[in-house]
């Protein structure tokens, strides 16, 4: 379980194919803290660590994991946003985030607006989910709050400190970014679907 607020970055090293999985390779200001079989959240993406060596830690996607999210594009020398499970009893800074990827979406649109930014991003529709006005997203794993929330697409604000401490600055129009809905809205959804 996570937050959706970002600890530090990472920088990808290595990526290794192993038959249809992927190892990831990260040089992290965190590795000396982690440990063997501790899962943490890549851009939103749950993975758990199975190796670390000085100031390198490794990971594993298999391909259902690839498949779903944008790892199939990461390289080396790519930024990603880093966070460690939440611990019991800590506060709950973001939202709920299980760090399971629900879709991507490609960034549409980045406006500056006097010292913040305003990201638009849109997602197929098809997959079902949905955004509602001023609830939470999770973006490259960072907890948001919604707005502008259309069928598929919405936008997201985002201040100084989240931009220049998370991989948003590296974001350009067409920038494949992960999604995961709030949790809360999918069981709302999933039992109006069920008409219970």
């Amino acid at each position: 379980m996570f937050t959706g607020i970002i600890e530090t970055l990472g920088t990808i090293k290595e990526l290794q194919k192993d038959n249809d999985n992927l190892h990831i390779t990260i040089n992290s200001s965190i590795t000396n803290e982690l440990k063997i079989d501790q899962s943490v959240a890549h851009n939103g993406v749950c993975l758990t660590v199975i190796a670390i060596e000085n100031d390198n830690y490794t990971v594993t996607a298999i391909k259902e994991t690839i498949d779903k999210t944008n790892l199939s594009g990461w390289i080396v020398n790519d930024v990603v946003n880093l966070e460690r499970a939440m611990k019991l009893g800590d506060r709950l800074d973001g939202h709920i985030v299980q760090g399971h990827i629900d879709q991507t979406a490609i960034c549409k649109n980045i406006e500056e607006a006097n010292g913040s930014w305003y990201f638009t991003f849109e997602y197929d529709k098809n997959l079902n989910n949905i955004t509602i006005e001023k609830g939470s997203i999770t973006v490259n794993g960072v907890s948001l709050t919604v707005v502008n929330s259309k069928l598929n697409e919405f936008s997201v604000a985002i201040i100084p400190y989240t931009y220049e401490h998370t991989n948003f600055h590296s974001f350009k129009i067409g920038t494949k970014i992960n999604l995961e809905f709030d949790v809360i809205g999918k069981y709302v959804k999933r039992l109006h679907e069920m008409k219970l």
